[in-house]
């Protein structure tokens, strides 16, 4: 046997062998967002139970800017090889892909892992305002075309669409008033500088509690446990309104599917633990059931969302900011 053809049967059963021993080194997962924030949690939570099957520790990665587009392109562009993951949600993977002219396309260029716990929205506003429910809100903002006035955490956030989706839906008109983040907004809400805003369920929570600030419905398909006594947007006829802050794990097109499937077992796994199910119970993430964990589940769900919210965005005009 030549040299060549040595090679050639060496490399044959070199494959296969190194898709077996994966991963051999530290795995990298990319936050496309400032530390600090509910995916640096999300992430650090998870990456310590994967880290036991994967038997390798997950480093995390943090590549902010451009509304999260930093993050995604770093992913894009790394070699397939299951030793660069992307966090992401609903956000990032959706709704910024629509307002940005990016150098790779969201669904074609990566590889979904799994599928990671959710957090809806409440819809809560000021503790003076006149309504009581979703219904008499509605009512109210009719009643008062352009008199109210909506909160958001940033131009082109997801709260951001998710009101202009709001008014498509009810028929309202109010401006909304971007915020430089969540923290901000919310003191506004509180002091009665704006009327209403969506917000994530860990920071209205403690205000519902004190009665500083109303609740009128949830954004997700059935009632929190934490909040049992508030409808869902289905329950107040607002279905078009369902919205759940889902997480996913992605890696770039072109790696090897068995490596993918180790990736997804080892989150699924995770998020079967009840070590780790506490600690997301915690931080009031709902973990979905394993059969919408999978790799293909995740697939299913963001290309659905990007036929629900791109033609929001672009009806709206938004652009980059």
């Amino acid at each position: 046997m030549n040299k060549l053809a040595a090679l050639a049967l060496a490399l044959t059963f070199a494959a296969p062998a190194a898709a077996e021993t994966f991963p051999s080194r530290p795995v990298t997962i990319v936050v496309p967002f400032p530390a600090g924030g509910p995916t640096d949690a999300l992430v650090r939570i998870l990456s310590e139970s994967m880290h036991r099957s994967l038997g390798q520790p997950l480093v995390v990665e943090y590549v902010s800017g451009a509304a999260g587009t930093l993050g995604v392109t770093r992913v894009a562009r790394a070699a397939p090889d299951g030793y660069t993951m992307l966090i992401g949600h609903l956000g990032s993977n959706v709704v910024v892909p629509a307002l940005y002219s990016l150098p790779f396309d969201v669904l074609k260029d990566f590889a979904p892992v799994a599928q990671l716990p959710n957090n809806p929205f409440l819809i809560v506003g000021r503790s003076t305002l006149p309504a009581a429910n979703l219904a008499e809100l509605v009512a109210w903002l009719k009643a008062n075309p352009d008199k109210a006035s909506a909160g958001t955490p940033g131009a082109n956030s997801l709260p951001h669409v998710a009101l202009i989706q709001f008014q498509n839906l009810t028929g309202t008109h109010f401006p909304l008033v971007p915020y430089r983040g969540a923290g901000p907004m919310m003191l506004d809400l509180l002091a009665g500088r704006t009327d209403f805003v969506f917000d994530q369920v860990q920071s209205s929570l403690p205000h519902i509690r004190d009665k500083t600030i109303k609740v009128f419905a949830v954004t997700a398909p059935e009632r929190l446990p934490v909040l049992p006594e508030v409808p869902t947007v289905h329950e107040a006829r607002l279905s078009g309104l369902d919205i759940l802050l889902w997480y996913g794990l992605w890696v770039p097109a072109g790696t090897p599917p068995e490596i993918i499937a180790k990736l997804s077992a080892a989150a699924m796994e995770a998020q079967a633990d009840p070590a780790t199910r506490a600690r997301l119970k915690e931080l009031d993430l709902q973990i979905p059931p394993p059969a919408q964990q999978t790799a293909q589940a995740l697939h299913d769900l963001q290309e659905a969302e990007i036929r629900k919210w791109w033609p929001v965005v672009k009806a709206a005009g938004l652009k980059p900011e």
